[in-house]
């Protein structure tokens, strides 16, 4: 089972439908909140080159946000790279 990690905020809709993707099709993640941690926040900017959330990873393969989440759902390419 692949190892799915996703930098969230608490407010963030886009990361509440991220994880409802995941949850659907019942695959477990962790779940990074970067809310309050401006460290954890630099990590995951440092990581990504980001600064939105939700930020996926998929074993360790940086996947993007929600919109780039669903766009793989809708290709057909994320049950293989959950799969992995």
């Amino acid at each position: 089972m692949a190892e799915v990690i996703i930098y969230t905020t608490r407010i963030c809709p886009y990361c509440v439908r991220a994880k409802q993707l995941f949850q659907r099709k019942g695959i477990s993640y962790q779940e990074i909140d970067v809310s309050t941690d401006q460290e954890l926040r630099l990590k995951l900017v440092a990581r990504t080159k980001q600064r939105t959330v939700p930020q996926i990873f998929i074993n360790d393969q940086h996947i993007g946000g929600c919109d780039d989440l669903y766009a793989l759902e809708r290709q057909g390419a994320l049950d293989p790279l959950l799969a992995q």
